[in-house]
């Protein structure tokens, strides 16, 4: 079983964020505790995908069109740390 840290700014965002998104992030983090990163992976609509640039290291799952989901993953200790979820801008917060 992976292991979920969120950034303390992470439930503001999710106040912010229309209620599908809520739903949907609820679902990423079923998926990512039960079957980390290869469960991620393997769903086409969340379109995992690495980052690069300034992000380089992190990782980024679509949670709609307009939303996403920015962690990182220590594979080692088994955790994932939820950095921001995001309307699509990557700038470093």
């Amino acid at each position: 079983m992976w292991r979920i840290e969120e950034h303390r700014r992470v439930d503001k965002q999710l106040d912010a964020a229309p209620k599908d998104i809520l739903k949907r992030y609820e679902k990423w983090l079923d998926i990512a505790a039960i079957s980390g990163p290869p469960g991620l992976r393997a769903i086409k609509g969340f379109h995992d995908e690495a980052l690069s640039g300034e992000w380089n290291g992190h990782r980024s799952s679509r949670l709609s069109i307009q939303y996403r989901v920015i962690y990182r993953v220590i594979a080692a200790d088994q955790i994932f740390q939820v950095i921001s979820i995001t309307a699509h801008d990557y700038r470093r917060l």
